[in-house]
């Protein structure tokens, strides 16, 4: 374990964080985890900031899980920003963060064992990353075991993401709560991301159809779900250097896709390449007024 100039931890051991975790709760602390692969922005400074209200003890793990990239994904060229986020991490009171090696995380590489996200896990981001999830619950799980929290924060930008953590912390009966944090966006709408700084001034003009496609979605939302669909497609249009992966609305309590005849609140999710870049986005909408 280290310590900055500042006082903020860095731990790189899972052992040390334990010891860590294991003091400050025998002192009475309430625990708070913030799991991030680092690069870190506005949004993940807002999950932080929820943590600090939260818990008195509040660690954030920076570590990019190779599990949860498939080939040809971007897990070699992913931004790795450490020193910058340390000192953002130092400025919003954050206590530790448990940076590991992934041998430390992986001893046995990728054939060890693994958490199976299950059929939703298959669906959309799934269907086009295939394991991805499989790759999230694993490395999650991991972490909630190694920090032992009372809580732990995700944003819901990463909805089907957040679903799926949710419902393992269910299934499997882990003793804590998941905390989601509504989705922080530029002035424009855009959603923040990581993945964000890969994009050129034009392709993040670009950027801005997949918030562009939600509203439509919602101003369509009370004649049902294909029309909803409808101008949510259609607000993609013929825009340059943009694909449209999918556009899809489900059920919040199933994430599975919602019939014709559905009224209520439900969630529009999208995700799009732009350049080579994919982004995902997704918003709640009341379906049928």
């Amino acid at each position: 374990m280290t310590e900055a100039a500042s006082g903020i931890r860095t731990v790189p051991t899972i052992a040390e964080l334990r010891e860590l975790v294991a003091r400050r709760r025998a002192a009475g602390a309430r625990v708070a985890l913030v799991p991030t692969m680092g690069a870190l922005h506005d949004g993940h400074f807002a999950l932080v900031r929820r943590a600090r209200e939260l818990a008195d003890l509040v660690v954030v793990s920076i570590f990019v899980n190779p599990l949860q990239f498939g080939a040809g994904e971007d897990l070699d060229r992913y931004p790795r920003t450490f020193d910058a986020d340390l000192a953002a991490l130092d400025a919003l009171g954050v206590d530790a963060v448990f940076a590991p090696a992934v041998d430390e995380m992986y001893p046995n590489g990728r054939g060890g064992t693994t958490v199976q996200a299950g059929p939703v896990g298959s669906q959309y981001e799934g269907a086009s990353r295939p394991g991805h999830f499989d790759g999230v619950l694993t490395v999650v799980a991991k972490l909630f075991n190694i920090a032992q929290p009372d809580v732990a924060l995700f944003g819901q930008k990463d909805a089907q993401q957040v679903f799926l953590v949710t419902r393992m912390v269910a299934e499997l009966d882990m003793p804590l709560r998941v905390e989601v944090v509504p989705t922080v966006r530029e002035h424009d709408g855009l959603a923040l991301s990581s993945r964000n700084r890969y994009l050129d001034e034009t392709q993040r003009q670009a950027a801005l159809v997949l918030a562009e496609s939600l509203r439509a979605a919602d101003a369509a939302a009370f004649d049902g779900p294909s029309e909803l669909l409808a101008e949510g497609v259609a607000a993609f249009g013929d825009h340059d250097g943009v694909n449209l992966d999918y556009l899809v609305v489900v059920d919040p309590d199933t994430f599975l896709p919602v019939g014709e005849d559905y009224r209520g609140r439900a969630l529009v999710l999208v995700a799009a390449i732009v350049g080579s870049t994919r982004l995902i986005d997704n918003a709640f909408v009341e379906v049928g007024g």
